[in-house]
């Protein structure tokens, strides 16, 4: 049978029962799993046999919806985190640490953006933070004998840059490290990074995947294709006996299409326990069943709101990369010809107090520290998450005083211009 099509992936990806057994994915609510005996138990700590002691480490249901992620991006293993956060966390520590170096696209997630240069810099792991419009030779004097991956995200939150994905990855591959997207706005319905060229994918599945607010999460999906053995001395971790797990060397009991989740599975998870609850990734799987349907709407609604703002005399700016006029456009034309994501950021004329009017004005569009949801919520950073900043130090950290993030749900795109409409008019 020819591979299915991403679609029916959604829908049926990940599980298929037997006679007898539950149409929908199964709650293992359980923290532990009983044996005969202690040699079987045993084979499992020794990573010789497949199955299930402790849901800190696996779970099946968890198991089971990271595969259906996995089938959707393309990859050969995947796993499930608590949150986004974990996910990029793990996705980078399992191959860097103390005395590393990493390299990152500055706009990213202001939350990932701390997690590198504040949390995971008193680790010990330097980052350096590169514009991703540079320079194929600009990306590639940011390398230093000490790099161990390079890091970025499809769509930049909320930013909504675009990263030249074949870009970053070859320069990655060049000086011998993977690159590492954060694939949280685009989801795989509309880019799959591995295609060109990267080799590890994050996701928050709190937004688009889950779809509803219901359950936060995140997911790592390796592609399998990275070549660890070929660098070993770069990463010892994966190449080398990990004398906490038994002496077990990752690549070679694994090969390179394991090794990487393998290990962040029996190591990381093991000792941080950032795990996602069973009934978490039940919820996920219910949105997932959805995802192929709701971003198709979710992008629809958003280019009719972005042109909407565009030809509006109130509003200052509008970035969107579905729209012509983005600078990133050609980007998101090569990397996601079906669609982008649903979020539009845009600037309103008068700066912090006219966008907090607008923001007290609209009825329909809910004011939430939250995006890619079901439902339309919107942000306006200054007078919420940056509040404690004026306009200069807003203007240093990227973030406008007028800029408003506006999520579209998938309600009526109208409906939605109607509330913007009636909101600028009320400013």
């Amino acid at each position: 049978m020819e591979e299915r099509k991403i679609e029916t992936k959604c829908v049926q990806g990940g599980y298929t029962p037997a006679n007898g057994e539950p149409r929908q994915i199964p709650i293992i609510q359980s923290t532990t799993f009983k044996y005969a005996t202690s040699e079987e138990m045993g084979k499992l700590f020794d990573l010789e046999a497949s199955g299930y002691f402790y849901s800190r480490l696996q779970n099946p249901t968890c198991d089971t919806v990271a595969a259906k992620i996995c089938e959707l991006e393309g990859g050969t293993a995947a796993m499930l985190t608590s949150s986004g956060q974990a996910a990029n966390f793990f996705a980078v520590f399992n191959i860097a640490s103390c005395g590393d170096h990493v390299i990152s696209s500055s706009t990213i997630y202001g939350g990932t953006y701390n997690l590198f240069a504040v949390t995971m810099k008193k680790m010990g792991i330097d980052f350096t933070f590169i514009s991703p419009d540079c320079t194929r030779e600009e990306l590639d004097a940011a390398f230093r004998p000490n790099t161990k991956a390079v890091f970025g995200e499809t769509i930049a939150n909320p930013a909504l840059t675009v990263l030249d994905i074949e870009k970053f990855a070859d320069a990655a591959h060049a000086h011998g490290v993977p690159l590492i997207v954060d694939n949280t706005f685009a989801t795989p319905i509309n880019c799959k990074p591995f295609e060109w060229g990267a080799d590890i994918v994050t996701h928050s599945t709190t937004k688009y995947m889950d779809g509803h607010g219901s359950a936060v999460g995140g997911c790592i999906v390796d592609a399998g294709k990275f070549d660890w053995a070929a660098q070993a001395d770069k990463f010892p971790g994966l190449c080398t006996p990990d004398e906490s797990y038994h002496g077990v060397t990752y690549v070679e009991r694994f090969g390179k299409e394991g090794a990487y989740i393998t290990k962040a599975t029996v190591q990381l998870m093991r000792d941080l326990g950032s795990v996602q609850s069973p009934q978490s990734a039940y919820l996920l799987n219910l949105g997932l069943e959805s995802l192929h349907v709701r971003m198709e709407r979710h992008c629809s609604n958003a280019l009719k709101v972005a042109e909407y703002l565009e030809s509006n005399d109130k509003v200052a700016w509008v970035e969107y990369p579905g729209l012509k006029s983005c600078k990133y456009h050609e980007l998101a034309k090569k990397y996601m010809p079906n669609g982008t994501c649903g979020v539009v950021s845009f600037g309103i004329k008068g700066g912090r107090e006219a966008a907090s009017k607008f923001m007290k004005n609209l009825k329909l569009a809910a004011i939430e520290t939250h995006v890619a949801d079901a439902r339309t919520c919107c942000l306006h950073p200054a007078s919420s998450t940056h509040r404690q900043m004026n306009d200069a130090e807003l203007k240093a950290a990227g973030v406008s005083a007028e800029l408003v993030r506006y999520s579209c749900g998938i309600e009526n795109a109208e409906d939605l211009i109607d509330d913007i409409d009636q909101a600028l008019k009320n400013i």
